[in-house]
């Protein structure tokens, strides 16, 4: 995969709103360990590649928007092989 994943926000808070059955607008911005699970998850399915997030990465995801940083980050990074 080269240049930018087409993955966004909305994609991020859609898989959250299917995760806990909340409407899409009720998505809480904070993430908890499941909800991150959840999302590397569906990402890495998505994109058909280990995110192989260090544990500094995944430390320092909070919110959806660093979420959003870290995966697109990983998902640019040249993959190993």
């Amino acid at each position: 995969m080269s240049g930018q994943p087409d993955l966004g926000r909305a994609d991020l808070v859609t898989m959250l709103a299917e995760l806990t059955a909340k409407p899409v607008d009720a998505v809480p911005d904070r993430l908890g360990s499941m909800e991150l699970a959840w999302l590397v998850h569906l990402v890495e399915q998505r994109y058909d590649r280990r995110l192989d997030l260090t544990d500094d990465q995944l430390a320092g995801i909070r919110t959806v928007d660093d979420a959003l940083t870290v995966f697109q980050t990983s998902l640019t990074a040249p993959a190993d092989g």
